[in-house]
């Protein structure tokens, strides 16, 4: 009987002991913030992360030939290269062009969290009839979730103006995916939702709470955000982190989920203003045509990007705990927010942990 007793007590221990081996191995790392405020950042070195140092020189001077600004990788939020090319410096603002997409799909997620907008509902219940040229018919089924997912069935082939004149009936919302500038339109939503300007709103709710510094500027009628390289760290920093800041939950983790999960069956790779890696298949702006496979293919399939135009990047790759920030002039001369550079980016990246 003692010997039996003894058996049982040595094997609830041995089972207790290989639960807690079992959590600790499927235990998520723990990330690294910055302060709200100052310059510490701590870093990570490619030795401590066994990383090729072989490979690092030959990125480092792909990004420099390819008209680069800036470039930094986190990994669990912690620096592991920052560089800074062509006389650009760390407190130098760059613009984020059609990157900052996903700081509007954010602020809108918090507004409708916070139970100033439905998502649901239709654009005009918060601006107003005759925002659009469209029908009033039409004009009224276009919802705010359409122009999170690129489905308002507008024209884009008017331009990047939302002046209502610009903005034209093409399809019923939700059947046609296209690229368009109509997005912008979630700003003033927001604004008139919480009875505030969007600028106020937004560095209350998101930026000043997790240190960016920054701001929005109009640039050729488009609202552009300018900022430094690492306030765009910290913004991916906060979405690899599923919207929390070191323990504060800043959006909501189901419209994070919602906002990096395909939103419409039409494009696949793309969310809420997020580009999706790792799709069957893509569309590119100005274009229906359908591309088969995932549009970064060097790229890991779990990544979800902010990309801009003249190519300014955020990569957030979860499998990893990885945030890629790249700013500069087009790779190539050319303006599109995706283009071969990604790939070629990639396959410099992989090299160094490969």
């Amino acid at each position: 009987m003692k010997k039996l007793i003894l058996f049982l007590v040595a094997a609830v221990t041995f089972l207790s002991c290989s639960n807690t081996d079992d959590a600790a191995a499927t235990e998520k790392p723990t990330l690294y913030f910055p302060p709200l405020t100052g310059t510490i950042w701590e870093t990570k070195s490619i030795t401590d992360l066994q990383w090729n140092p072989d490979a690092l020189q030959p990125l480092l001077d792909y990004l420099e030939n390819k008209h680069s600004k800036s470039f930094m990788i986190l990994i669990d939020g912690k620096i592991v290269i920052e560089k800074y090319f062509n006389e650009h410096t760390a407190t130098t603002p760059w613009y984020w062009a059609s990157a900052g997409k996903t700081l509007t799909s954010t602020v809108t997620g918090i507004a409708e969290q916070e139970g100033l907008i439905n998502t649901n509902k239709k654009v005009s219940d918060y601006i107003g009839t005759g925002w659009t040229s469209a029908p009033l018919a039409k004009e009224n089924l276009i919802t705010c979730k359409n122009l999170l997912s690129m489905t308002s069935g507008l024209d884009d082939a008017l331009g990047d103006g939302v002046s209502p004149a610009e903005l034209q009936y093409k399809a019923d919302a939700g059947t046609r995916w296209a690229y368009h500038n109509v997005y912008v339109k979630l700003q003033d939503v927001v604004a008139a939702a919480s009875n505030q300007t969007w600028n106020a709103y937004f560095n209350t709710k998101l930026r000043d709470k997790i240190g960016m510094t920054g701001t929005w500027l109009n640039v050729d009628n488009n609202v552009v955000y300018y900022s430094n390289t690492r306030s765009m760290a910290r913004f991916g920093l906060l979405m690899l982190n599923k919207g929390n800041w070191d323990s504060n939950q800043i959006l909501n983790e189901n419209f994070f989920e919602t906002a990096t999960t395909t939103s419409q069956n039409i494009n696949l790779s793309y969310g809420y203003l997020w580009w999706l890696n790792g799709k069957s298949n893509f569309h590119l702006p100005q274009t229906q045509f359908e591309f088969p496979g995932s549009i970064i293919p060097n790229a890991p399939e779990d990544m979800f990007m902010a990309l801009g135009k003249n190519d300014q990047k955020i990569y957030v790759v979860p499998s990893k705990k990885m945030v890629v920030i790249r700013m500069g002039e087009a790779a190539d001369n050319t303006n599109p927010a995706l283009s071969d550079f990604d790939d070629e980016l990639w396959g410099k990246i992989n090299a160094l942990y490969e």
